[in-house]
């Protein structure tokens, strides 16, 4: 139901992705070409990678810490327990592929409004393993209304041979006779992560963990591998939600319009430039041209009558026009997707207060945005994270005192550090105030 909007943001923001990675496959070049040849201008595409960009550097920056855990009432070995919690995290974090997967996934949010980020353990090399689920290829819900996503299906494919690599003996004699003899026939799987509603409290074994996960060969119907989280694998952050759906919509939705008036009035400017370029000719049937046979072109002869028998027809239109829509339109979608506020600007060196200002007028776009990345995204993969480490031993061993106790997750990133600069502005605002 949602698809063809996304596909239609897709298609002037990414359009290699608009057909192709939306529905969980790659083009080949041929495709690629066909796709991106459609579009006749970059500027949602840009804008939408510098606001992608933008936001992973501002709420995970690979160059500082920005998260913390606390607990209230914390006493001295509880908060050096959870400093170097903290640290060792975001070290694993980082030293991991999540930085190569969140800008990806970033776009996704940009693009359609939403992304799925798959957390769990690298089962062989140690430290965490990151993956990008493709939107097209997930079906997302959650079980309190309004709440976070916390119920996903997921159906991919997968050749023959890497199911029965995965799986063994579960896959289908059908499936394993497609990896004796074609091995890269693809295989439809179905992925079922959801909340069990009877589980065993501390349980150990996977089948009685509080989220179940089913792994289902779509065409026999038979599982192939029934496991369990100990919490919801999954980050799942949306941008602006569509009403009464667990889905979502992106900036580049509302950039859309724009979009579409200046792809079109680019594909006129070619048309016109090469009308200036290689101009019409109207021709007299005189006898001696035939109109039907005329070739014109470089180092041609033509034979006619009279030179007044054949002539350029002038081109018409106003250039200025044309030029000065294109730029309201590329600085209007620039404005929409916020990159106006988040590139530097030529000139001399803002001053403090100019700085602050900006700040404030980007703290004021992004908020909303902001504090729902902030559910969805960073706290519930930092509780997701530090739980991974602390079973895994990590983290070494936590003093008795915090255990059964709510675990807080704080931010330190930039974007949290300029929502907290405008509580700074004003307190010093009121003392000069009350100094004058």
């Amino acid at each position: 139901m949602h698809e063809p909007t996304w596909r239609e943001c897709c298609a002037y923001s990414d359009p290699i992705k608009a057909e192709d990675f939306l529905a969980g496959s790659w083009p080949t070049a041929a495709t690629a070409l066909t796709k991106q040849a459609k579009l006749h201008d970059s500027t949602l595409g840009d804008s939408a990678q510098s606001l992608s960009s933008s936001i992973v550097g501002g709420l995970t920056p690979a160059s500082s810490l920005w998260l913390e855990y606390a607990v209230d009432g914390m006493t001295d070995d509880e908060k050096r327990f959870l400093e170097n919690a903290a640290e060792v995290v975001w070290a694993n974090i980082h030293a991991a592929n999540y930085d190569a997967v969140a800008p990806e996934c970033a776009r996704d949010a940009v693009d359609v409004g939403w992304f799925v980020m798959f957390i769990d353990e690298d089962r062989e090399r140690g430290g965490y393993h990151f993956e990008q689920w493709p939107v097209g290829e997930c079906f997302i819900a959650s079980s309190q209304p309004g709440g976070t996503v916390d119920t996903i299906l997921r159906e991919y494919s997968r050749t023959a041979e890497q199911v029965v690599e995965e799986f063994g003996q579960a896959a289908s004699a059908r499936t394993r006779e497609l990896a004796a003899t074609k091995p890269d026939s693809p295989v439809k799987l179905l992925r079922v992560i959801e909340p069990r509603r009877m589980y065993v409290v501390g349980g150990r074994l996977a089948k009685n963990l509080p989220f179940a996960s089913v792994t289902i060969e779509v065409e026999s119907k038979g599982i192939l591998r029934e496991s369990g989280f100990h919490e919801f694998p999954c980050v799942v952050p949306r941008w602006k939600l569509v009403k009464s759906t667990p889905y979502a919509t992106g900036p580049v939705l509302t950039a859309l319009p724009d979009a579409r008036e200046l792809n079109e009035l680019k594909r006129l400017f070619k048309t016109a430039g090469e009308w200036d370029l290689a101009p019409p000719m109207v021709a007299t049937d005189d006898g001696v041209i035939n109109a039907k046979t005329l070739t014109i072109g470089a180092r041609k002869l033509i034979v006619a009558a009279s030179v007044e028998n054949i002539k350029q027809l002038p081109a018409s239109g106003n250039w200025q026009l044309g030029v000065e829509m294109i730029q309201d339109l590329k600085q209007a979608i620039r404005k929409t997707m916020m990159v106006s506020y988040l590139e530097p600007r030529d000139g001399p060196v803002p001053t403090a207060t100019q700085v602050h200002v900006e700040v404030g007028l980007l703290r004021q776009l992004l908020g909303p945005v902001y504090g729902r990345m902030m559910a969805e995204w960073i706290k519930p993969m930092a509780e997701r994270c530090f739980a991974l480490a602390l079973r895994a031993g990590a983290l070494g061993i936590p003093p008795q005192s915090l255990v059964n106790r709510t675990l807080q997750v704080a931010y330190k990133s930039p974007l949290a550090r300029a929502q907290k600069l405008e509580d700074v502005s004003a307190i010093a605002r009121l003392m000069g105030d009350v100094q004058v």
